[in-house]
C-alpha cells in the first residue's frame, strides 16, 4: 500500500537567508545530543526557534557596525545593545543577556559564547556571505540558529565583475599608473573591444545571470555553464546554457561565479586552461580557490591568457610578493564585490529580517527528535545523503532541479516511521555538491524551498517484521536529462535506490538495473553490452593504475543484453584510466560519481 505525503514547505518571513547549522556529514556532528548530567534523563535533540520570553522584548547584541535601515528593524521588534569592538571575554559576559547576536567577519562566534550564553541565545546573524566565524558545530548542539544574508550583494557583485571586464579590456589600472608615473604610453595600452565577443559565465546563480544581463546590454554574445541552472531561466535573458568544455573552447572572456566546492577547486587549471582561445581574459569575483594561482601565472607568462582581472584570492590578502598579484597584466582589487554603500544597507536590512524572523518563530517549527530515533536511523541517515549526492551527479546541465520523489519502503505503519531526518539529509545531499550551503535538519526545507525544489515523500508498507525501519530509500529526480542515460527508469526519472545490508549503506538500484553495491569511496557505472571478460577488462584498467577496487557488481536485463556494472573504488581514477574505459568497445557510456 503506497501513500503519497507531499511534505509542505513553510513560507518563513526572510526575503533570502541562507542557514546552517553544521556542515560536516556524520550524524553526531550535524545532529549531536549531549548525554552530559546537565540534561533531562531522557535525552532529546530540542532546536527551540522562537523567543523564550514571551512577557518581553527579546534582546538582539549587534557586536559590529551595521547599517541604520537595519537596526530600525530591529529596534521595532527587539531591545538593540550596540557594542562594538568586544574582547571575546566582554562578549561572553554580555551574551547572557542576549536572544541574539549579529556579527560581521571580524567577530569569532566561539563555542565559548554559546556555552556563556546559558542556553538563552537563539539565532546567530552574520551579516554578509560567509559564515567561517561561526562554531556551526557548537550552534547545533546548543540548538541556536545561524542565518545569514546572501543576497543583498547580489547586484553590486555583478557590478564590480563588469566593471573589472571593461577595466581590464581597456587596460584602465595599468593605463592609471603609468600616467600617474608621469608617462604617457597611448600606444602600449591599446584594448579590444568587448562588442561581439563571447562571454563564457561559468556559475549561473544570482550574480551571474546579472552579469550575463548587464553583458548583453553591451553587445557581447553570452554563453553560459551550469549543469544544474534551468534552461529556461537562460533563454529569458538570451542565454544558451552549454558544456565546460564548449565553454572553455569558445569564449574571448570568461567570468567565474561558481561557488567554491569539492568540485569547483582549482577548476580553472593547467589542463583547463589548455582547452581555452589562444588570448582569453578571464574575471574571478566568485572565490579565489575555483583556479589554481601557479597554473594562470603560467598561462599568462605562456600567452594562453592575454589577461585576468580577480577581486578574491586563495589568501586573502595575499602574501607580499605574491607573483599573480604583481604580474602586468593582472588587475587586481581587494574582495571589493559587496562594497557599495546601498549593498551594505541591503545587508542590514537582510540579516535583520533573517533575525526577526528566527526570534519570531517564523522560519521553522520546534524539532524534537527522541535520542532513540537518532540512534536507530543512523545507517539510514548516511544512505540518505549519499543516495542524493548520486542523484544529482547524475543530473545533465540545462534542465535544473525541480521535482524529487523520495520513496520508503518499511514494514512500519507511516506513524510508526519518523522521515524528517531522513528528507533532511536527501536534501542535504542534493544541495550541498553543487553550492557552499551548509544543510542540515532545520534548515532543509527552508533550503530546498529557497531554491524552487519540491521533494514529495511516499511510503510503501511492506508485510514483515517492522524490527528494522527500513528495506530501502528510492529517490527519484524527474523533467531532467541524465549524464548516464541507463540511470533513467521506465517511467522517465533519474532513479537511485538503496537499502543497508551489515550497518553500511549500498546502491541496489540504478534506473531499471539492479545493482549492488557498498556506497564507499566512489562509483563508476558502466552501461556495457552483456558479454564475458568485461569486469576482467575494466578490473585491468583500474589495476594498472593502482585504483583499488572495493565491489563490483553487474545488473542486466537479460543474457547476452544490456548491463550495468558498478564498481566501487577507493580512488578517484586519473582521466586516461576513465578514457580508456570508455574505448572499451563493448562499453556504450560510463559516468565517475565522487561520495
Amino acid at each position: 500500500m503506497a501513500t503519497s505525503a507531499p511534505h509542505a514547505l513553510r513560507t518563513p518571513f526572510l526575503r533570502n537567508p541562507s542557514l546552517s547549522l553544521s556542515s560536516k556529514p556524520t550524524l553526531s556532528s550535524v545532529f549531536p545530543v549531549s548525554l552530559s548530567s546537565r540534561r533531562r534523563a531522557a535525552p532529546r535533540l530540542v532546536v527551540v526557534l522562537s523567543a523564550a520570553r514571551l512577557d518581553a522584548k527579546p534582546t538582539v547584541l549587534v557586536a559590529e557596525k551595521l547599517g541604520e535601515a537595519g537596526l530600525d528593524l530591529l529596534k521595532e521588534f527587539a531591545n538593540v545593545d550596540c557594542s562594538y569592538n568586544l574582547s571575546p571575554e566582554e562578549l561572553c559576559t554580555k551574551i547572557s543577556l542576549c536572544d541574539a547576536l549579529i556579527v560581521r567577519s571580524g567577530t569569532k562566534v566561539s563555542r565559548e559564547v554559546f556555552e556563556s550564553s546559558g542556553g538563552r541565545l537563539k539565532v546567530v546573524g552574520r551579516a554578509g556571505v560567509g559564515i567561517d566565524n561561526v562554531d556551526l558545530g557548537a550552534a547545533t548542539e546548543f540548538g541556536c540558529l545561524v542565518v545569514n544574508a546572501p543576497t543583498a550583494n547580489t547586484v553590486a557583485a555583478a557590478e564590480h565583475g563588469i566593471a573589472l571586464l571593461t577595466a581590464m579590456a581597456r587596460n584602465v589600472a595599468q593605463a592609471d599608473a603609468s600616467v600617474k608615473a608621469g608617462k604617457w604610453q597611448r600606444n602600449k595600452y591599446v584594448g579590444v573591444s568587448l562588442v561581439g565577443k563571447t562571454l563564457a559565465v561559468m556559475g549561473f546563480g544570482k550574480v551571474g545571470s546579472e552579469v550575463a544581463r548587464r553583458a548583453k546590454g553591451l553587445g557581447m554574445h553570452v554563453i553560459a555553464h551550469d549543469p544544474y541552472a534551468p534552461a529556461d531561466r537562460a533563454r529569458a535573458i538570451g542565454v544558451e546554457l552549454v558544456s565546460f568544455d564548449e565553454a572553455l573552447a569558445s569564449a574571448d572572456f570568461i567570468s567565474l561565479h561558481m561557488p567554491l566546492t569539492p568540485a569547483t577547486s582549482k577548476v580553472l587549471n593547467d589542463e583547463t586552461f589548455a582547452k581555452m582561445k589562444k588570448g582569453v581574459r578571464i574575471v574571478n569575483v566568485a572565490r579565489g580557490g575555483v583556479i589554481d594561482e601557479d597554473a594562470l601565472v603560467r598561462a599568462l607568462d605562456g600567452g594562453i591568457v592575454a589577461q585576468a582581472a580577480l577581486d578574491v584570492f586563495t589568501v586573502e590578502p595575499p602574501p607580499q610578493g605574491n607573483t599573480l598579484v604583481l604580474h602586468e597584466r593582472v588587475t587586481a582589487t581587494p574582495h571589493l564585490g559587496a562594497s557599495t554603500m546601498e549593498a551594505q544597507e541591503g545587508v542590514a536590512v537582510e540579516i535583520a529580517e533573517a533575525v526577526v524572523g528566527a526570534l519570531k518563530g517564523e522560519l521553522a517549527a520546534t524539532a524534537q527528535l527522541p535520542l532513540q530515533v537518532l540512534t536507530e536511523l543512523k545507517p539510514y541517515v548516511v544512505l540518505a545523503e549519499k543516495l542524493g549526492r548520486l542523484a544529482v551527479q547524475l543530473v545533465a546541465g540545462g534542465s535544473g532541479v525541480k521535482t524529487v520523489k523520495v520513496s520508503y519502503a518499511s514494514a512500519r505503519a507511516p506513524d510508526d516511521l519518523d522521515t524528517r531526518l531522513l528528507r533532511a539529509m536527501i536534501t542535504k545531499g542534493l544541495i550541498e555538491p553543487i553550492s557552499d550551503v551548509f544543510v542540515n535538519l532545520v534548515n532543509a526545507d527552508f533550503t530546498a524551498k529557497q531554491r524552487g525544489l519540491r521533494i514529495t515523500e511516499e511510503r510503501t508498507v511492506l508485510d514483515g517484521s517492522p524490527e528494522s525501519p527500513l528495506d530501502s530509500i528510492q529517490v527519484q529526480i524527474a523533467n531532467v536529462e541524465s549524464k548516464f542515460a541507463s540511470a533513467i527508469s521506465e517511467s522517465g526519472e533519474i532513479t537511485v535506490e538503496g537499502r543497508v545490508k551489515d550497518g553500511v549503506p549500498h546502491l541496489t538500484k540504478v534506473g531499471s538495473f539492479e545493482v549492488d553495491v557498498s556506497l564507499e569511496g566512489s562509483i563508476i557505472l558502466c552501461r556495457q553490452v552483456d558479454q564475458p571478460g568485461m569486469i576482467g577488462t575494466v578490473g585491468s584498467i583500474l589495476g594498472e593504475e593502482n585504483v583499488n577496487v572495493s565491489f563490483m557488481s553487474v545488473g542486466r536485463i537479460a543474457p547476452r543484453k544490456q548491463a550495468v556494472m558498478a564498481i566501487g573504488v577507493d580512488d578517484q581514477p586519473s582521466k586516461p584510466a576513465l578514457k580508456r574505459i570508455g574505448d572499451v568497445p563493448a562499453i556504450e557510456e560510463f559516468v565517475f560519481l565522487k561520495l
